[in-house]
């Protein structure tokens, strides 16, 4: 059965894995440990940001990230769910979905307005997914690093 929860300071190591994982997944293999030890930072502490895991027989096997900001198209807050990873072998499980509704639930709880997020075109798996539980916006996607 999976459990999802807040993440602790504890989780670190088992964070680093799966975050490992989920970095390898999208190519980004020489990651700053700057930024993963910042990152580690910023969900577990007082920032506008919050993280759930998922466990499965006291092993974390998947997580969630999510940043809170305003936004100019409603009076409350948006809530960007920025990283969402299941390992591998634990995938079917449910723990994606479960990851995903307890975002939910904890965006209405701090009354945000909308839970919004972005995936890659060809992530089909996740797509599945995602396509069963929010509407597909039809908005590209630019960026420029700085």
């Amino acid at each position: 059965m999976v459990k999802i929860r807040p993440i602790e300071a504890a989780d670190e190591a088992s964070w680093r894995k799966l975050w490992a994982g989920y970095l390898e997944f999208y190519k980004a293999l020489d990651f700053p440990e700057q930024v993963t030890a910042k990152t580690f930072q910023r969900l577990i502490g007082e920032y506008r940001m919050f993280a759930f895991v998922a466990e499965q027989d006291g092993i974390l096997i998947g997580f969630v990230h999510c940043i809170l900001h305003p936004a100019t198209w409603a009076a409350s807050d948006y809530c960007y769910l920025e990283d969402l990873f299941v390992a591998t072998e634990a995938r079917r499980t449910g723990a994606g979905r479960a990851l995903i509704k307890v975002v939910y639930a904890e965006a209405e709880k701090r009354g945000c307005a909308q839970v919004y997020w972005l995936t890659q075109e060809g992530n089909s798996t996740a797509r599945n997914l995602y396509d069963k539980l929010a509407s597909l916006t039809g908005f590209v996607h630019y960026r420029r690093e700085l």
